[in-house]
């Protein structure tokens, strides 16, 4: 006679078929957990572990988030569960990385702010980054100018604008974190982005956007209207 089942089982295989069948485009935040959590949990059932999750970090993100510690302190969630959790991000920020770094074309400003709020957010220092692009907007560099605060930064524009002509670039995405969290621009933020469209322009590199990371969002010049309002004004003076 068959050994029988462990609970759960044919639960698990239905959402193991539903993930290969549709990818997660039909499954609830508790039950990419839950699915995450049976991985490392082979005979145990884990939805239980995967609302508490939710209930103590808020969300989905969050949890990924989390703090390994905190992670361990739910009920249910061992070592082996954590590890999963906290490998996806982390496989995630290197296959999107990977990708862009190794010929990826950008399709739009906004995949490389997506990229930018990936790998920028967290960091405990301020740090100005470039990426360099050619004309058909693919990935030639990846360079980080300085670390400090961006209101002793008069000298990002020309040090991009160098780095970017000698790497033959055609193009410029910047970004720059505030550790504080809070990603809403000072005024020496918007002083450094004019200058640094200006100084783009004037040696024909396109600055397609300058990114400012946060804890959990980010603020687009280039979404927020900023870099058209400078291209018009430099077409009207006739720069």
């Amino acid at each position: 006679m068959a050994a029988p089942l462990p609970p759960g089982a044919g639960h698990r295989a239905r959402l193991r078929d539903k993930f290969l069948d549709h990818g997660l485009a039909k499954f609830t935040d508790d039950e990419v957990l839950e699915l995450l959590l049976t991985l490392a949990t082979p005979r145990r059932d884990c939805k239980q572990q995967a609302r508490a999750l939710l209930k103590a970090f808020g969300g989905l993100r969050a949890v990924l988030e989390a703090d390994p510690k905190d992670l361990a302190q739910v009920e249910g969630v061992g070592p082996k569960n954590v590890l999963g959790l906290k490998l996806v991000p982390a496989v995630a920020r290197r296959y999107l990385e990977d990708r862009l770094l190794t010929g990826g074309r950008l399709e739009s400003a906004q995949q490389a702010a997506d990229y930018l709020f990936l790998t920028m957010r967290g960091l405990t220092r301020e740090i100005f980054r470039v990426l360099l692009l050619n004309l058909e907007r693919r990935v030639v560099a990846t360079e980080d100018i300085a670390a400090g605060t961006l209101g002793e930064a008069v000298v990002y524009p020309r040090e991009v604008v160098a780095r970017a002509l000698k790497a033959g670039a055609a193009a410029v995405v910047c970004a720059h974190n505030h550790p504080s969290g809070n990603p809403r621009p000072s005024q020496a933020d918007r002083q450094i982005t004019a200058q640094l469209f200006h100084a783009c322009r004037a040696v024909g590199l396109d600055l397609m956007d300058h990114v400012i990371v946060g804890e959990s969002e980010l603020y687009s010049f280039a979404q927020e209207g900023l870099l058209r309002s400078l291209a018009a004004e430099h077409q009207a003076l006739g720069w």
